[in-house]
């Protein structure tokens, strides 16, 4: 069976330097390419390649390689892990690994929906089964993890899509779900933890961020909680309830959490300041995105809206 074309490279006129993109929505979690100017030129598709199976993850950037992840088989038990030349999209290498955790997942979703992730060294790759595998850049195993077989009650019938990101040296995984929902941060060299935590017993589908000082903000259906990446140590808590669907967007000096519309916070010292809310901002199920002095919302209806992120008042003009 072949899937849909996996478009990958858009080539321009001219040739363009591009920055690594390391993780799920790229630098930070932002969304935003550090890329400050494109061509004028019309955009052409430079190349495609199909996919053997279904992979609703984005790709991520090393270099000159770019990788993706997809899940084939009648029961998506079958993963794979996949680098391409950003050059000419030839397939450099893909390695086939088998489920070991639960594969059933809605319709609208599939067992590779999390993004993977990397340090510039190992690639990251986590999917919705529990499956948690690191490889080196051309694609040697350095260790995998069944955590279904660790933790054998953290599983989601729906599926589950919490990316993974990498902070303080530390790789941070969620496996959020009603029965074993739990948060851990584990050894990028060796793949052991060096802490779990117990989540909100809730289905929940957003990705943390990794805020200043190496911290990552863990969302929930309770909010946001501040945690050290290398110890696991809860720095702040905002407790006002969040999406579980549309992660919050990262700005430079906020926060802007999908909670109650959109709500601006400022972590700091122990304590989380609020800035400003504004309720009518409701993010369906894409997630917000800061760019410039613009904070940008796609409803549930499928209207984009803007805000003023120092304000949040609405851009009655755009």
């Amino acid at each position: 069976m072949r899937f849909h074309p996996f478009l990958l490279s858009l080539l321009l006129a001219a040739p363009v330097v591009h920055a690594d993109w390391l993780q799920f929505r790229g630098p930070s979690g932002s969304s935003v390419s550090a890329e400050s100017k494109m061509p004028a030129e019309t955009l052409k598709i430079g190349w495609s390649a199909d996919l053997p199976g279904r992979g609703l993850s984005a790709p991520i950037i090393v270099g000159d390689k770019v990788f993706v992840t997809c899940a084939s088989g009648p029961e998506q038990a079958v993963l794979h892990v996949i680098c391409f030349s950003t050059a000419d999209g030839h397939k450099v290498w893909e390695r086939v690994m088998h489920a070991t955790g639960r594969t059933m997942t809605q319709s609208k979703t599939c067992v590779a929906a999390p993004t993977p992730c990397s340090d510039g060294k190992t690639v990251y790759a986590l999917y919705s089964s529990n499956d948690l595998f690191a490889f080196d850049l051309d694609g040697n195993l350095q260790w995998l993890r069944g955590l279904t077989l660790d933790y054998a009650n953290a599983s989601n019938s729906l599926g589950m899509a919490q990316s993974p990101v990498i902070a303080g040296g530390t790789l941070v995984v969620q496996s959020e779900n009603d029965s074993e929902s739990f948060a851990a941060g584990i050894d990028i060299a060796t793949g052991v933890n060096k802490w779990k935590m117990e989540r909100p017993k809730a289905a929940n589908w957003s990705s943390a961020l990794i805020w200043k000082n190496d911290v990552v903000a863990l969302q929930s259906s309770k909010g946001l909680a501040g945690v050290e990446a290398a110890t696991g140590k809860v720095l702040w808590n905002y407790a006002d309830g969040a999406s579980t669907i549309p992660s919050s967007a990262l700005g430079a000096n906020a926060i802007y959490a999908a909670s109650n519309g959109i709500t601006a916070l400022v972590p700091e010292s122990g304590a989380v300041s609020q800035l400003w809310r504004n309720e009518k901002l409701r993010p369906g199920t894409a997630s917000p995105v800061v760019v410039g002095d613009g904070l940008f919302v796609i409803n549930s209806a499928g209207v984009l809206l803007k805000a003023d992120v120092i304000t949040g008042a609405d851009d009655k003009n755009f």
